[in-house]
Order: C-alpha cells, then structure tokens, then sequence
C-alpha cells in the first residue's frame, strides 16, 4: 500500500483546509484509513479515522469541526478541518491499516496562524 499526502498549508485561525491521501497498490486489504498529527515536541496522535464500512472516529480535540471521508471509486480519504485553531499546527500524516501493519504517506504540514 502506498499513500500519496497533499494539501497541507498555511491558514489563519477560524479558517478550512482540507487534506487528500490516495491509497495504491492493495488496496483491497485496507482496514482503516485514518490521519494522525505529531506537532513539535508531542508524541503522535490520532486525528480522525475511518473504517472500509464508513464509521468514523474522531479525537476529542476536533470533533465538531474535522470531518473525515473517502470516495472509495478515487481510493482517496480527506479531512475537511474548518474553525482550524493555532494549536492544529502540526504534521499531518495519513495512516492506513492492514491486518497487523501500518503505512502512513509522508507528512504534510499544516500552520495555523492566530
């Protein structure tokens, strides 16, 4: 599985991006696709995700104003952040699932200026 990131950028607090991660190759075995976030000097950390069957989950920090998708015919996820916050500053990395392996796409950076 291979997994292609963009979309990260610069925005002012209060305003939207939103992320792209096509998925390649086995895709077919993909249980969940999901994004993480790692801002400097904190660990990793689950954003968003959401399962082959559509459920989502999301982190405390951005329920209400991150929403996850996927169009399964473009094997592509996105997360729409909106009301986006200074400390959504961060790497974003997209992650999918495979039975008991990870892959993640290279990271791409978001900056929320206040």
């Amino acid at each position: 599985v291979q997994l292609q990131a963009s979309g990260g950028g610069l925005a002012q607090a209060g305003g939207s991006l939103r992320l792209s991660c096509a998925a390649s190759g086995n895709i077919f075995s993909i249980d969940e696709m999901g994004w993480y976030r790692q801002a400097p000097g904190k660990e990793r950390e689950l954003v968003a995700g959401i399962t082959s069957g559509g459920s989502t989950t999301y982190a405390d920090s951005v329920k209400g104003r991150f929403t996850i998708s996927r169009d399964n015919a473009k094997n592509t996820v996105y997360l729409q952040m909106n009301s986006l916050k200074p400390e959504d500053t961060a790497v974003y990395y997209c992650n999918a699932a495979v039975a008991d392996m990870d892959y993640w796409g290279q990271g791409t950076l978001v900056t929320v200026s206040s």
